[in-house]
């Protein structure tokens, strides 16, 4: 058995070998892993700290083109029987992998969602308050429509770790290049009947000036893309 760790990057030099050294050292038993770092045409030292990592396949964009591009392109590199999505910063940890690969090994569904709202309920006031109420907010509209259009009982679509059989990946084209990626592929696995639970993971948010990305202007895209991947007739494969 083995698990492609899909790790898109921009401008993730502080975190990326971390990141990457962290991967390396979960034990995951006899599931070998296959890591593939995507840098997204990186503006700073990305692209050089990865030629220093060992055991790393890095596949190199010319032009900065989404997160979801770069996820498009580590799909069609990986050869592992699972896929999982790994942020390239540090706010998920790496050791929450057995948790999320746990129910694909077992057979009780074919893809897996981390929930950072399972474990812990974000603090909007003493000194653990979390500084992002207005992405609390807008994650529970996202969560609102997609189990009302849906018809789902999730508690969390944005969280970085997603676990994929490979062949579901691979049966199931994707349009999106940015941050809505995820929320096209879950659509489009819910409204085929693809089974999907839920598992708990940890998350422990960076600031902007640490490097987040991510802002209103993308939660209105995905907003849109939920809601048209609802309506649109046709499911491409």
């Amino acid at each position: 058995m083995k698990l492609s760790i899909i790790i898109p990057a921009y401008n993730e030099e502080a975190t990326i070998e971390a990141v990457v050294n962290r991967v390396a050292a979960v034990d995951l038993g006899s599931i070998t892993k296959e890591i593939i770092v995507v840098d997204d045409a990186s503006q700073d030292r990305t692209r050089d700290v990865l030629k220093t990592l060992r055991n790393v396949h890095t596949v190199s964009h010319s032009i900065n083109s989404g997160k979801g591009a770069a996820l498009t392109s580590g799909i069609k590199a990986a050869t592992g029987d699972i896929v999982i999505f790994q942020d390239a910063d540090l706010e998920y940890m790496p050791e929450d992998y057995p948790a999320v690969l746990e129910p694909i090994l077992a057979g009780r569904c074919e893809a897996v969602m981390g929930s950072r709202f399972l474990h812990e309920r974000p603090l909007f006031w003493g000194k653990r308050r979390s500084p992002y109420l207005n992405h609390y907010l807008g994650n529970l509209l996202i969560l609102w429509t997609t189990n009302l259009l849906y018809g789902k009982r999730f508690t969390d679509y944005e969280g970085c770790y997603k676990a994929f059989s490979r062949r579901v990946l691979l049966d199931t084209s994707i349009e999106a290049k940015g941050f809505e990626f995820d929320n096209e592929l879950v659509c489009k696995l819910m409204r085929k009947g693809i089974r999907i639970l839920e598992v708990p993971i940890h998350y422990a948010p960076r600031t902007y000036a640490q490097g987040k990305k991510i802002t209103w202007r993308h939660g209105l895209i995905i907003l849109w893309t939920i809601c048209k991947w609802r309506f649109r007739p046709a499911i491409t494969h």
